[in-house]
């Protein structure tokens, strides 16, 4: 048995009590045979700065950032990743050798390799619809426009959110940017909700005929068995719906590869995670 103190790391976010995250990341821990524990922290955004310089000067070693800490958290970093820094959000930090901060980005990767690896999801050439333009969606754009779609919408609440951030993403692909109201008329393939209105029982302002011509939608909030949006999603005739548990679980596990130097598999935490 190791006689060293574990090496501590975390998630931050704020609702927190619902995350998945420190059972996925003990099953990681347990598969790879690494030394580690694996917290939760509840903060508010007040609290934020507080609390991540807290754990580090504690000698934590890396922390997931969730909701909605994904955009305020840059200003505690002293570096981003390049993935990080495209998409101007960060949900992965590590602590570097000199004790410096720095900041990356696994939910692009971790949302694809899910969508065309686990799910089998085809992108290139189709019509994608993404919902929301905070966080957790700036961190999928890059990712998904590389994949070489028709075209990806950003609906969002604030239309002048959805263009500015469809502005700043122009050079990766073709995006634009919209509110709800403007989508009465227009069909996608694929539809992901990357706001947070699941996770408050909620639903986004979305007119149902968008959503009976989809092939598949996907919610990023994780939930065991379906979300609102996905409950609704199939009410409205769309054939594949999805969770975000599998890229809960794949994000998970490049966060672990910066902080461990190994991947551990992830189709067995996967299945276990929504047995």
């Amino acid at each position: 048995m190791p006689t060293t103190a574990p090496d501590r790391y975390a998630v931050i976010g704020h609702p927190i009590a619902h995350s998945r995250s420190p059972w996925i990341h003990a099953r990681f821990a347990q598969q790879t045979g690494q030394h580690l524990v694996y917290t939760a922290i509840d903060a508010a955004p007040a609290e934020l700065t507080l609390s991540v310089r807290g754990f580090f000067a504690q000698g934590g070693r890396g922390l997931n950032v969730t909701v909605p800490h994904k955009l305020r958290v840059l200003e505690l970093l002293d570096d981003l990743s390049e993935r990080a820094r495209i998409a101007g959000a960060v949900n992965t930090i590590v602590r570097e050798s000199d004790g410096r901060l720095r900041g990356d980005n696994t939910d692009g990767i971790g949302f694809v390799r899910d969508l065309t690896h686990n799910l089998q999801v085809p992108v290139s050439g189709k019509r994608v619809l993404l919902l929301g333009a905070g966080g957790a969606a700036r961190g999928l754009l890059a990712p998904l426009l590389a994949l070489k779609p028709a075209v990806l919408v950003i609906a969002n609440r604030s239309p002048e959110r959805a263009r500015d951030l469809a502005a700043a993403f122009t050079t990766h692909g073709p995006v634009q940017g919209t509110d709800f109201a403007q989508l009465e008329s227009q069909r996608f393939d694929l539809i992901v909700n990357a706001t947070a209105a699941s996770l408050h029982g909620e639903l986004p302002p979305l007119p149902p005929a968008v959503l009976a011509a989809a092939a598949v939608c996907y919610d990023l909030v994780y939930a065991h068995g379906s979300t609102p949006f996905t409950r609704w999603a199939r009410e409205c005739g769309v054939a594949q719906c999805a969770t975000g548990a599998g890229m809960l679980v794949e994000q998970a596990a490049e966060s672990f590869l910066l902080w461990r130097g190994v991947r551990p598999e992830t189709a067995a935490v996967l299945a276990a995670l929504r047995a």
